[in-house]
């Protein structure tokens, strides 16, 4: 019998079992055993890989829940690993015809090598990548989302809309971090959802460097205006991205300690944003006698293995059905691409890569579109040359909190 084979890499996603279940169910009516292999790419270059056979009762278990039934991993083989541990008898011995992978755009790269080799060793195999990241930032076209991205968005709003209850209820500030290493899709969502009076991402520096200081007085000016509108309570999102762009001069102008890598940079990925970002707000705020309580909170893993809503249901089942339309067109070294109006085509890393790097470049808020500067010029609440006479009642220097100098817009 002919067989696939699947697998989830890197971090997980809201939608990771409804694709796999939805491949399942698609290649088992077709005909097919279904493969799944745990531990990423790892398995593949492990002599006993552990695998599970999906059948159906399997994939309708576990395709509406969150998180990954197929354990995952970020494991990446170097070319030795090729040369020495590729197990090939995997794919001989169970006449798998197809390599299904469930990941970003590394999991992608490591796919075609993959089947580049196999097809050196002259066993020739299809390949299909389904993308995925909850930040929404590989650039797909005409806006298509990542799938996982809708349902982190809504935990994320749940959370947060708690958090701004909980502000006005305290009368208190809190300064919230959501994930976002490069963009801030999810920040900015989820900031807007919850009408934040402030929302800091990396796109808002488009005309100026990230600096510490300029991040901590985007926050002061949103508490001043609000002080002005007589209003004593707030929440300010803050992009993870933002600290991620800052040089390692201003990390260490910061005062935090950090564990290094081995390359000497520091591990940001173990620290709380949240609780950085807070500590330094609380230390401009008492160099200027404002009387602000604030609180950190965190919105990152909670919201990767978030149930998904029915948006991610639908869209992934579409990828997870998609997988077989492509392939039985001879389709490969390609991801599964279904646009806003359902069609199902290849889409293929070189026509995302850079030409010069061969990286794909993450695909960036918008910061000029309608429907951002709308959220930007509305709902967000900072200090102008309007509000300096009323703003010298809490500081010397009005101008150094007026949002737009700040950004230099």
């Amino acid at each position: 019998m002919d067989a696939i084979a699947i697998l989830t890499g890197g971090g997980p996603a809201p939608g990771m079992n409804t694709v796999v279940g939805s491949v399942a169910k698609t290649f088992l009516s077709k005909g097919y055993r279904v493969i799944g292999l745990h531990g990423g790419y790892s398995g593949l270059f492990n002599p006993n890989p552990r695998t599970t056979d999906i059948d159906f009762l399997l994939a309708d278990d576990i395709f509406n829940r969150g998180g990954s039934y197929l354990t995952m991993s970020r494991f990446k083989p170097t070319d030795k690993n090729f040369e020495e541990d590729f197990n090939l008898d995997f794919f001989v011995k169970n006449n798998i015809k197809l390599l299904i992978t469930v990941g970003g755009d590394d999991t992608a790269s490591t796919a075609n090598r993959i089947a580049k080799f196999l097809t050196e060793k002259k066993y020739p195999i299809a390949n299909i990548h389904v993308p995925k990241t909850i930040d929404n930032d590989l650039p797909l076209p005409a806006g298509t989302p990542t799938f996982g991205y809708q349902s982190a968005m809504e935990m994320g709003s749940v959370i947060g809309r708690t958090v701004y209850t909980d502000a006005k209820t305290s009368a208190n500030w809190f300064v919230v971090a959501a994930m976002g290493r490069s963009a801030g899709h999810l920040a900015f969502g989820i900031g807007t959802a919850c009408h934040y009076p402030m929302i800091v991402i990396p796109e808002m520096f488009n005309k100026t460097t990230i600096t510490v200081e300029k991040i901590v007085n985007l926050v002061v000016s949103s508490i001043l205006k609000r002080k002005i509108m007589g209003v004593e309570y707030g929440v300010a999102m803050i992009s993870e991205g933002v600290f991620h762009a800052l040089s390692d001069e201003e990390i260490k102008k910061s005062g935090v300690h950090f564990t290094y890598d081995d390359h000497g940079h520091p591990e940001l990925g173990k620290v709380s944003k949240a609780h950085i970002f807070n500590e330094l707000l609380e230390k401009k705020l008492t160099e200027l006698k404002i009387k602000v309580k604030s609180r950190p909170v965190e919105i990152g893993y909670e919201v990767r293995c978030q149930t998904p809503v029915a948006y991610d249901l639908v869209y992934c089942s579409q990828l997870g059905m998609g997988t077989y339309k492509l392939f039985s067109e001879g389709k490969t070294g390609c991801m599964v691409y279904v646009s806003t109006s359902g069609e199902v085509s290849p889409l293929y890393l070189k026509d995302l890569q850079d030409p010069t790097t061969g990286k794909i470049p993450p695909r960036l808020v918008n910061i000029d579109s309608d429907d951002v500067k709308a959220v930007i010029n509305t709902i967000l609440n900072y200090i102008t040359p309007a509000d300096y006479e009323a703003a010298k009642a809490y500081v010397a220097n009005p101008a150094d909190y007026d949002f737009m100098k700040i950004l230099e817009w």
